[in-house]
């Protein structure tokens, strides 16, 4: 055995020359091995790199050495890492105080251990392809060509054993209502409701964040397969071969025809010279001269599981006949308009729905028989102009094969990949941000209620909508103005339309008197005619590829995207900004325009086209092909707004904070001030639901603000039809009672979610236009309403944690509850922070829902405080106007006055809700709400303690300072106990008074 050992601190460590022992290095916090048996397609050098004492980092490549890179994710790290590394047999070790990984110096193979010496996590497997980027996605762009190192770089998957009762999370936002992502596969691209992020978690405590940038898949490395890849097709009739497709237009004309395969998921992209030379006619059209719209279409037919040719991969010749009577056999479907799926006459997939212009993807999992034909049956009914088709299915695998943890990168330069160990989900949350940076305290009013629409159309609309708001005692603190506030023909040109908007600082002056906030759209898209458009150009900053292929949009007219991967490109994209917008409209040093809703950031230059055609219209970028910097690009155009407005304010103590809605996210989003909304979902039960596991797994991939349009934005025609038959007759049809009531579990959904927030398009979405007042919906949304500002002490203080202390809002029951198997996979419900357990509900007609209750603490409900003890499912009451919400044992929540705005006055008599049972604790944590004077450290805190066994409330002293801050104050703390329920009473409730001059002092109930 050989044995070296060294212990590296600090700036010293970085100083020290090179030291060898047995074949591998160490040189500051990096330990260097040459892997002794490289196979075909494996590591020929793995480095590891101690972070800190959680979090170790890998890279490896094939080559004979790691590339030289600058990471668009990772913050400088400043910590002077502590550790270990010493040689054992045929291992290099490296230990800091938390995490260890050893190294296998024959295979290169990394184990990784927590600091008791348990293992946390082993690679099966790592393998490398050389990866030539495709003439067809190199696009346009003037100035300096591609060099050929651009063009080039590595496809690499990473696979690491995982036992069966490992679950995981993460990954960003996706929209199948999966919760749990342990056996299942996800694309990680951008695309509008879709956003991925390179961060999984595990129930075990650790979590992998992966340096690239490029195009990547979760579970199944390979690309899913046409149906007649995986299966022998038969039609309607048993005959092999394919399956049978009839088509019934709206007036009767039919057509039956075979089908080798159903995708007719693009719109052919038939202008570009690019798509003629190189797709192949790879893309099939639907049947032309043949009007889908109104149309019925049926896929039916037989399927039968056959083998795979081998193709490299030892998993391919895996195959429904292997072993026993039936597999699972993993689909996706992509759909626009009304789409069923039956297998074996069972329905696999029930009704969905999606606007034609926006299709959407479902993944579902069915049984198949092996050995026999299952039949299958697919109705579909398309729904506008355009038409969207497809299903395919994920190669056969083994069960063992899929419970692995597999990461697959298109192209990177390297593998580069942080282990982050922790002991919970939180410590887990934290070493991402430590890595990818913290999380901006947001502006208190963000907190609050926001109204928008698609779109208001006029600033005399703004205004009066607001207004109402006030009429009414209806609290909202930010108004959003969408699109298409320009001139038609000028997108990109950031200039109000002076017919609609006469004056756009008096609209803005007249938000702020009525204590609004105004947000406003900007894409990072310019037609072609604008002076915006041209300066850009003139410097090479623009997409050429669009411009070259004469794509017009929706309204007619041509443009691109900017390059935001150009420093320069993001400073003049600022600056136009800035000029048009943001300094033009500042009065009297206050900024007119508040914040900025950053729409197709994803980006996305063309809906609906092939994956090859996405990054030829999106680059190449500055830094080299989009293939390789696919999916970053809203964290930097992200940068290009934080760092701008900060820029023009130098750190005054008035500068307002930023705060940016970005329709895509990525990795270290959230040190720019930015919240990621979920895209343009669909106005159905199932978008409902599925917002809900897109949200908490979006929470766990490390950034904390997340929201959606509550409602729905895209509108089915029934809903349309209906509203405007309520106009004509006053009379509310089935349709419009669904609507209302659809409208009215979401905006209880929104309630306990970090952005509370209205948006669609039309019908209206202010609670009037959706239902009268005297209406349930319109009770319901103005109880929730009241209740998310009577909760801004408690947000807020979740906010400052965010911060401060790397804390997640929304909260998967895992997060807190881990080590209780039954919440592993329940992702519709969640903490909504350290106390509430919020439980929507996503069925039309429901008046109760299951509920768990974990089994660490016992819970009481929300608005009876009658108390529930915890280990059990139970099915509870879910009336119309009321969802299910449930606070735990120990919890402290602080109540504030009700009020219009976040601002409108100070929590001087804070009514302190304590549950007992458990011993509990918060931190109140408040700032003056809107500056950056919390980074000079004004800010206050208050810690207050329960101890249950004595009924005993603590208030410490007061930390810090602001200004404005209350010297004194009022808490009324009310005790409530299992024995004597007594209903929520937020005006007058019975409690005992303290006085509290920011000493310590100690009340006993």
């Amino acid at each position: 055995m050989k044995n070296f050992k060294m212990v590296t601190t600090g700036i010293l460590s970085m100083m020290m020359a090179t030291l060898t022992a047995a074949d591998y290095t160490v040189k500051g916090n990096f330990v260097t091995i040459p892997v002794k048996e490289v196979k075909a397609g494996g590591a020929k050098v793995v480095r590891l790199q101690v972070i800190n004492d959680n979090i170790i980092r890998v890279q490896a490549t094939s080559e004979s050495a790691l590339p030289q890179k600058q990471s668009l994710m990772i913050v400088e790290q400043k910590a002077q890492p502590i550790f270990d590394v010493k040689e054992d047999d045929d291992k290099v070790c490296v230990k800091a105080k938390n995490v260890e990984a050893r190294v296998d110096t024959e295979s290169g193979k990394i184990t990784f251990y927590d600091a008791a010496g348990k293992k946390l996590l082993k690679e099966d497997d790592k393998q490398f392809k050389n990866f030539t980027v495709p003439e067809r996605e190199y696009g346009l762009k003037g100035g300096a060509p591609l060099t050929e190192a651009m063009k080039h770089g590595i496809q690499w998957q990473m696979k690491f054993d995982s036992p069966d009762d490992e679950a995981f999370y993460g990954l960003g936002q996706h929209q199948s209502e999966e919760f749990n992502m342990k056996g299942k596969n996800e694309d990680l691209f951008q695309y509008n409701t879709k956003v991925s992020i390179p961060f999984v978690l595990s129930n075990k405590n650790y979590g992998i964040l992966w340096d690239s940038y490029s195009y990547c898949r979760f579970g199944n490395p390979n690309d899913y397969l046409q149906l007649n890849r995986a299966f022998k097709l038969y039609d309607k009739k048993g005959k092999a071969g394919h399956l049978t497709g009839t088509y019934v237009d709206k007036d009767g004309k039919r057509l039956v025809r075979d089908e080798d395969s159903i995708y007719y998921e693009y719109a052919f992209p038939t202008t570009s010279e690019i798509a003629v030379k190189t797709d192949n006619g790879g893309i099939k059209n639907l049947p032309q001269g043949f009007n889908l719209q109104g149309a019925s279409v049926v896929y039916e037919g037989f399927i039968e599981p056959e083998c795979i040719p081998e193709q490299g991969s030892p998993t391919r010749s895996l195959c429904g006949k292997c072993t026993g009577k039936q597999a699972d056999y993993q689909f996706i479907l992509y759909y626009s308009g009304y789409v069923k799926v039956y297998i074996d006459g069972k329905e696999v997939v029930p009704e969905r729905w999606r606007t034609a212009w926006n299709p959407n993807t479902y993944k579902f999992t069915a049984k198949v028989r092996k050995g026999v034909k299952n039949q299958l049956r697919i109705e579909w009914q398309p729904d506008g102009g355009e038409a969207y088709c497809g299903l395919r299915v994920s190669e056969p695998r083994s069960e063992e094969e899929r419970g692995k943890l597999s990461i697959w990168s298109e192209m990177a330069r390297d593998m580069d990949y942080y282990f982050i160990a922790g002991k919970n989900f939180d410590e887990v949350i934290s070493g991402y941000r430590t890595l990818t940076g913290k999380a901006s305290l947001y502006p208190k009013w963000v907190l609050g209620f926001w109204q928008s629409r698609e779109r208001y159309k006029s600033a005399q609309e703004i205004v009066e909508t607001l207004a109402e708001f006030r009429k009414r005692h209806i609290p909202v603190d930010n108004i959003v103005q969408d699109w298409n506030y320009w001139k038609l023909d000028s997108w990109g040109s950031h200039v109000f339309e002076s017919e609609r908007y006469p004056d756009p600082q008096a609209m803005l002056d007249n938000v702020h008197k009525m204590h609004g906030r105004f947000m406003i759209s900007v894409w990072p898209k310019f037609y072609d005619t604008v002076e915006n458009y041209k300066e850009l150009d003139k410097n090479g900053w623009m997409y050429h590829q669009a411009v070259k292929d004469d794509i017009h949009d929706w309204l007619g007219f041509r443009g691109s995207f900017y390059d935001a991967y150009d420093a320069g490109a993001r400073k003049m994209f600022w600056r136009q900004m800035d000029e048009n917008l943001y300094s033009k409209y500042n009065h009297d040093g206050i900024a007119g325009v508040d914040a900025w809703w950053m729409d197709a950031s994803e980006p996305n230059v063309r809906d609906c086209t092939p994956m090859w055609y996405r990054k030829a219209l999106s680059g190449p970028t500055a830094l080299g092909t989009s293939t390789e910097f696919f999916n970053a690009y809203s964290t930097v155009n992200a940068d290009a707004i934080y760092n701008g407005q900060r820029s023009v304010w130098k750190g005054k103590d008035n500068e307002p904070r930023v705060f940016l809605l970005t329709r895509s996210g990525f990795a270290g989003e959230q040190r720019f001030s930015t919240a990621t909304w979920s895209g343009d979902i669909g106005t159905r039960w199932e978008d409902m639901r599925a917002q809900m596991t897109a949200g908490l797994n979006y929470s766990m991939s490390g950034i904390p603000f997340w929201g959606m349009d509550q409602g729905g934005f895209c509108v089915e025609n029934r809903y349309v039809a209906a509203q405007q038959f309520y106009d004509k007759t006053g009379v509310e049809n089935e349709d419009l009672k669904e609507w209302r009531e659809l409208q009215t579990r979401w905006n209880q959904f929104g309630a306990f979610i970090p952005l509370f927030r209205a948006h669609g398009q039309w019908p209206l979405r202010e609670i009037w236009n959706i239902a009268p007042d005297d209406h349930p919906a319109y009770k319901s949304f103005v109880y929730y309403d009241k209740l998310r500002y009577r909760l801004m002490p408690y947000i807020y203080s979740m906010a400052g944690w965010a911060h401060f202390k790397d804390y997640t809002l929304m909260r998967a029951l895992v997060m807190d509850f881990n080590g209780d198997k039954e919440v592993e996979n329940i992702g519709n419900q969640w903490m909504f922070g350290p106390a509430l357990m919020a439980c929507p509900v996503g069925y039309y007609k429901a008046r109760n829902r299951n509920v768990y209750f974990p089994k660490q603490c016992g819970w009481y409900n929300l608005y009876t405080n009658e108390y529930v003890e915890g280990g059990q499912s139970l099915v509870v009451d879910a009336p119309y106007e009321c969802i299910p919400a449930y606070v735990r044992e120990g919890a402290i929540i602080p109540f504030g006055p009700e009020m219009e705005w976040s601002d409108e006055k100070p929590a001087e008599l804070i009514n302190l809700y304590v549950y007992a049972g458990q011993n509990g604790s918060f931190q109140l944590y408040e700032d003056e709400g809107v500056n950056y004077n919390y980074e000079k450290g004004k800010y206050a805190t208050i810690e207050i303690s329960y101890d249950d066994a004595s009924k005993t409330v603590r208030f410490g002293a007061r930390k810090g300072q602001f200004n404005g801050m209350l010297k004194n104050r009022r808490f009324n703390v009310v005790l409530i106990t299992k024995d004597t329920a007594k209903p929520l009473n937020l005006d007058n409730p019975e409690g005992k008074m303290v006085q509290y001059s920011g000493k310590e002092i100690s009340v006993k109930l």
